[in-house]
């Protein structure tokens, strides 16, 4: 009798973690590599209005529209004012050197194989290039990029 009520109980439980096992999986991974060489990115404006000069290649996603991982090409010299971003990124640097002023503290340089995590939100930085030569890096995003500029007393 006990093996009767037992034998639904576990066919019950395996259905179940089988399903959420189902539910849960991750996509396939591919199944060929893939290859972009560096002659071949396409490198368009970031943002005309806001980050002249400023060059973005996507390497896999959508930067205008969800997460992505790309490039970004910083021209030497360049400086955007102080500002936030509504995702996450993670950023490793690749050639230049990169300023980043966190609002009230000192300005961090990080140059090429540098790493900086920058978090969403309220985070409030500048965001410039040494004068010595273009930045490039790599940032992946969990969302779209955006630059939200910060109002300043200063601001008109």
């Amino acid at each position: 009798m006990r093996t009767r009520v037992m034998l639904p109980v576990i066919a019950s439980a395996l259905l179940a973690a089988s399903l959420s096992a189902q539910s849960t999986k991750t996509p396939k991974s591919p199944t060929t590599p893939t290859f972009l060489p560096a002659p071949d990115l396409k490198w368009v404006d970031l943002d005309p209005k806001g980050a002249p000069g400023v060059k973005i290649a996507d390497l896999w996603g959508d930067h205008t529209k969800g997460a992505y991982g790309a490039y970004i090409k910083l021209p030497a010299g360049f400086t955007t004012p102080l500002h936030t971003h509504s995702h996450p990124m993670k950023v490793i640097f690749v050639s230049g050197t990169y300023l980043q002023t966190p609002e009230g503290k000192a300005q961090v340089r990080l140059g090429p194989g540098s790493y900086m995590m920058q978090p969403a939100g309220n985070y409030k930085h500048v965001t410039a290039c040494d004068q010595s030569a273009d930045c490039v890096f790599f940032v992946e995003s969990d969302g779209p990029f955006d630059l939200k500029p910060v109002k300043t007393a200063n601001a008109k």
